[in-house]
């Protein structure tokens, strides 16, 4: 019996026709798995997509406003911190690896690896990933993530000591609850992607953008590059305008009122 991933035969082009109605979710589903087979994914991160895919269902599959209202406050944030890091893991760097390396440039952020199921040679290879995008420099691998997060247990603890650890703002992709909390204790702001508004990392985080990461890091890209132009004291406005709690609070209900209309359409 053949076993051979089916992208390891053709293209994921040319394997999913151009009309099919899914065609879109199942170049992302091809994309995470191939990530898995090359060693960078823990099989555990499929289970993360698949989570966020039933997600990305119920607020249909499009940037709502409540996440417009969020990126646009995250780029207020991350363009006022002195020591902004994105932090990546397996699932952001088989999605959007070229987007994480231009919005770091756009930001002026440092890019660290920072995974819970951590193996030198996981991080290594995100690295390379990371490296074939375009990043400069890639910081969290091997002795690089010698800094330890206090109350946190789990391999996410060690970190670099020149990005996270001094870090003023983190911004983390997927769930990532335990590590959220332990990092807003140490008095740092973290701005989640997290597609489920329910989970620890959106309840705990700082401004949480509830939306599929694929559509987050394109549309932040280009708020960045708007919202460079405006002053400091525009962008703490946008900041201190912002509550996160009424944002997932209008995710929530956008999701409650679509499902029933859905269930009205039937």
């Amino acid at each position: 019996m053949d076993t051979t991933h089916s992208s390891d035969k053709w293209s994921v082009n040319s394997l999913i026709p151009e009309n099919h109605p899914r065609r879109e979710s199942l170049i992302i589903r091809e994309k995470v798995v191939k990530a898995l087979e090359d060693g960078y994914l823990a099989p555990q991160g499929l289970i993360a997509h698949g989570r966020g895919e039933c997600f990305d269902y119920l607020i249909g599959e499009k940037t709502q406003e409540f996440a417009m209202k969020a990126m646009k406050a995250a780029i207020a944030m991350l363009l006022l911190a002195k020591n902004p890091v994105i932090s990546v893991n397996g699932n952001m760097a088989a999605l959007v690896p070229d987007d994480i390396v231009r919005l770091a440039e756009e930001i002026n952020a440092k890019i660290e690896v920072n995974l819970f199921y951590r193996t030198l040679d996981r991080e290594k290879k995100i690295e390379e990933v990371l490296k074939r995008a375009g990043a400069k420099e890639v910081l969290g691998v091997g002795d690089d993530a010698s800094a330890v997060i206090p109350e946190l247990f789990s391999e996410r603890r060690r970190v670099s000591k020149k990005g996270i650890y001094i870090a003023d703002v983190v911004l983390v992709g997927l769930e990532d609850g335990d590590r959220t909390e332990a990092l807003v204790k140490m008095g740092k702001k973290v701005i989640a992607i997290d597609i489920n508004p329910l989970s620890r990392t959106s309840q705990m985080a700082s401004l949480t953008i509830v939306d599929n990461i694929i559509r987050v890091f394109p549309k932040m890209i280009s708020l960045a590059k708007e919202m460079k132009k405006s002053d400091k004291d525009e962008l703490q406005k946008i900041i201190n305008q912002y509550n996160n709690k009424e944002i997932l609070k209008e995710s929530l209900r956008f999701i409650s009122e679509r499902m029933n209309q859905l269930s009205l359409s039937l």
